[in-house]
């Protein structure tokens, strides 16, 4: 790997272990990239562990999780590109408004703050932590059932099962209670830099058949960067679900993510 290659940054969302992006990084170190992907604050080092110890991820919220990747950004020697999947999405817009990435890929990524639909499958998904309000400064898991509702929808039951068993961890229930709230407080944790001009470029990927971030959540996250000359792209995958990042179509997306860093020249 050349000394000077550009490091990516990946994120991962609720429910799934940071070790889920390893296809990736060996893809991207392939095509020159210095890949990392480092957990959430409070993830342990492998989803045994994290099932085994809840507590140690409870309670983080938004701007925890922002200040932590801020903090590995801050060692890195250039600024990296950051791909971010659900609410690790999130995170890589408000590090890019944040002028802390050179480009940022967000994957069906959590609502920002202004983003105003909520459909009605999107809250069937979230159910698991919202049916409880004490769940605000819990770690929640997800059963096999939930998990097919809300990320393997779009593939067979046997595959939704495997990635189950393989890459899920209790999620903290913080940063669904602060995204819920983000249109009534003018401080959101969930508020991204959405008007930023002199940002790096940022490229929105959505599953058209997502349940837990369906479409119009991510399209009106597109219309709340309508007023940046940044460069703000939007790409659908119309047949894949949450789980695309992960599932057995996960190459498509990693693919078409390298083709559009390509054409950022990045």
């Amino acid at each position: 790997m050349p000394a000077n290659a550009v490091p990516v940054v990946f994120i991962h969302g609720l429910w799934l272990h940071t070790s889920s992006w390893a296809p990736w990084q060996e893809l991207f170190e392939v095509a020159g990239y210095r890949p990392i992907a480092p957990g959430w604050p409070g993830v342990a080092r492998s989803v045994e562990e994290a099932r085994a110890d809840a507590k140690s991820i409870a309670d983080r919220g938004i701007d925890d999780v922002v200040e932590h990747y801020a903090g590995i950004i801050a060692e890195l020697p250039q600024p990296p590109i950051v791909i971010g999947h659900s609410f690790g999405g999130m995170i890589a817009e408000k590090l890019l408004g944040q002028n802390l990435g050179a480009a940022a890929i967000a994957i069906d990524a959590a609502q920002i703050k202004g983003v105003l639909p909520l459909p009605l499958s999107a809250l069937r998904a979230t159910f698991p932590v919202f049916g409880n309000p004490a769940n605000k400064h819990r770690a929640v898991s997800l059963t096999a059932e939930q998990f097919r509702f809300a990320f393997g929808n779009a593939v067979s039951a046997e595959e939704s099962d495997e990635l189950y068993e393989r890459w899920t961890i209790p999620a903290p229930g913080k940063p669904l209670f602060e995204a819920a709230a983000a249109n009534f407080s003018p401080h959101s944790a969930a508020k991204v830099d959405t008007d930023n001009n002199d940002r790096g470029p940022l490229l929105l990927i959505m599953g058209g058949q997502d349940h837990t971030v369906p479409e119009a959540i991510t399209k009106s996250t597109l219309r709340q960067y309508r007023h940046s000359t940044a460069v703000t792209d939007l790409v659908e995958f119309p047949d894949r679900g949450h789980s695309l990042t992960i599932d057995s179509g996960w190459r498509a997306v990693a693919d078409t993510c390298l083709d559009w860093l390509s054409q950022q020249g990045l």
